[in-house]
């Protein structure tokens, strides 16, 4: 179709024409809404961007077992969605003094989350912040065959 043509149906449908693939011989124009086509590839790229996002959980090493259960949860949430997790150990005052306490708790996340994530960055004591990186577990294709049966 001649472009004068196709600029001229797209004018009376009410729509635009847009060039999709311009290198090819002839170029492939398409008629469409041109505003709602960069809505949705706007909101496609902030949905793909959301995804790689790191989530962070922070807690104080002296933390009691029920607040720790639901950091736990959450960052359990957190790996199921697919997300990198950084959990932080603040130490205030004169608790920087037993980094073992800190140490001990970050052992205990560890054990916890053993079947939702690996641990990607090991603890590591950064002035009075106690910082490690999780990462989800990779989707396996047979555990769905085992649920079948």
């Amino acid at each position: 179709m001649k472009t004068r043509d196709a600029l001229q149906l797209a004018y009376d449908m009410g729509y635009d024409l847009v060039l999709v693939a311009p290198s090819v011989a002839p170029p492939v124009a398409k008629i469409m809404d041109y505003g709602k086509f960069k809505y949705e590839e706007k909101k496609k790229h902030k949905q793909n961007k959301k995804v790689g996002e790191v989530k962070e959980i922070s807690m104080r090493p002296n933390i009691s077992d029920n607040d720790l259960s639901v950091k736990i949860k959450k960052i359990k949430k957190f790996l199921g969605e697919g997300r990198k997790v950084k959990v932080r150990i603040f130490f205030r005052g004169r608790e920087i003094v037993h980094t073992e306490r800190g140490y001990d708790l970050a052992n205990k996340i560890k054990e916890s989350l053993a079947l939702d994530g690996v641990i990607e960055v090991e603890p590591k004591l950064e002035g009075v912040n106690m910082i490690f990186l999780f990462r989800p577990l990779k989707k396996q294709g047979g555990s769905n065959a085992q649920n079948e049966n």
